[in-house]
């Protein structure tokens, strides 16, 4: 079967050939973080992956979104105390389809999000399609709602057809969820930026954004925030009910093309904001920067500045796991590679009155049994090679996804091949 992986992602999933458990002949790192690891439901995956689909409930639980390719899409409950994962939603079994092939809801891709009611936000997008498939035989995604009060997923109607849902971001005190769609073509896609009355179902365009892997996020004043194809940002104003096109700058310039702030095809960028919605953050997926933009300030434009290199010394890096935790605490899952230092998956951090951001280290599994990596025969299982054994044989993830700090300190990072959910605990990140 031939997949059709968006180019953003290719120089990882290049990777996902059934390779077997790296060792790597590299320098070791200087400095380790040790994580705990649980295996996500195998039942839930087909390649052993998902996205940044996680997030922590009100409940202190964390909800994970999967992928099944062709199959269908889960969100998994992970309870940290019992340290129990339960499939909290079938996304096919809410909707009532069977659909398979490219028409099936092969990943929930979207950063799930907590509304302050604690339900959770989140959607389904679609797979890649064979070569006898037409991008048309994806119906479209859903807009779900999945509250752990009462165990009860509302799904919504179908927003754009054809198109998956990439963000679902609530306002719950309107009645309203932000969305963006998206139709996965390359070079460019639509994504459309839409409003969700949460009571009716109904929704509201308001522009086709065209930026791939849109983050909305609304701020202090219930603003929505979109990025724009070319570097502009979308503003929704509820208040006014104006859509305004925001130039950005950074640093009193505009984004250097090195940024990828502006990329004329567009790029992944993280975006999360402050718990009082005052300060929005951003990386780009492939740029070695850390962004913060003042949202109180007026005018036209949104004006950002550098915060400094999310490695110091990395020569290439990789970032698509990017948060803010609730005491506004940022954090990051960073991949990083240089000829001195090897090549690492760290744990970033970057709070108020820091001078840089801090790198807590390279990952490591502190329990490297944590699942099998080998049939009962002893051939090393598929899609489990997202793990290289380092010359000490310590284990050590390579591919992240996804990343949220819980209300208990720890933080919590996704990563693939096998879908693992790692738990680093407070006193080690001090």
């Amino acid at each position: 079967m031939r997949t059709n992986f968006p180019h953003a992602l290719a120089f990882l999933l290049a990777a996902f050939v059934g390779l077997p458990l790296l060792r790597a002949a590299e320098p070791l790192p200087s400095k380790r973080l040790p994580a705990t690891a649980h295996a996500i439901p195998k039942e839930t995956t087909s390649e052993g992956s998902g996205y940044f689909s996680i997030v922590e409930g009100r409940n202190g639980r964390l909800y994970i979104g999967t992928a099944k390719y062709r199959t269908n899409g889960f969100l998994v409950e992970f309870d940290p105390p019992t340290r129990a994962m339960r499939v909290r939603v079938d996304a096919h079994k809410e909707i009532g389809t069977a659909a398979m092939g490219f028409a099936a809801q092969a990943k929930i891709h979207t950063r799930n999000n907590t509304g302050p009611s604690g339900r959770i936000y989140f959607g389904t997008k679609q797979g890649y399609p064979t070569q006898e498939e037409s991008r048309l035989d994806y119906p479209g995604g859903y807009p779900m709602v999945y509250d752990p009060a009462t165990g009860q997923t509302r799904v919504y109607p179908i927003p754009v057809p054809h198109q998956g849902i990439i963000s679902v971001t609530p306002d719950e005190a309107r009645g309203v969820a932000y969305i963006s769609t998206c139709s996965d073509e390359r070079p460019t896609e639509s994504t459309h930026f839409m409003i969700l009355d949460l009571a009716n179902g109904t929704y509201r365009s308001l522009l086709d954004c065209r930026h791939m892997y849109a983050f909305i996020v609304v701020d202090w004043l219930g603003r929505a925030y979109h990025p724009i194809l070319g570097g502009d940002i979308a503003r929704y104003d509820p208040r006014t009910d104006a859509l305004e096109q925001l130039k950005q700058t950074i640093d009193a310039r505009p984004p250097a093309k090195e940024s990828l702030l502006a990329h004329p095809e567009s790029h992944p960028i993280n975006w999360d904001i402050s718990p009082d919605g005052k300060i929005l953050y951003a990386v780009a997926m492939s740029g070695n920067q850390l962004y913060r933009y003042d949202l109180t300030q007026a005018g036209p434009s949104l004006r950002g500045r550098s915060l400094g290199k999310l490695l110091a010394d990395a020569e290439r890096t990789d970032c698509r796991a990017l948060c803010v935790g609730p005491t506004g605490t940022l954090w990051a899952a960073v991949w990083g590679a240089s000829k001195s230092a090897g090549n690492y998956l760290h744990v970033v951090s970057w709070r108020d009155g820091d001078s840089a951001p801090r790198d807590h280290g390279a990952m490591i599994v502190g329990n490297p049994d944590y699942t099998p990596f080998k049939d009962a025969s002893g051939k090393p299982l598929p899609y489990h090679h997202g793990m290289k054994r380092l010359a000490d044989d310590t284990l050590a993830p390579l591919y992240h996804m996804g990343i949220c700090e819980g209300r208990d300190g720890a933080v919590n990072i996704l990563t693939i091949a096998p879908y693992t959910l790692h738990r680093i605990a407070p006193k080690d990140l001090k």
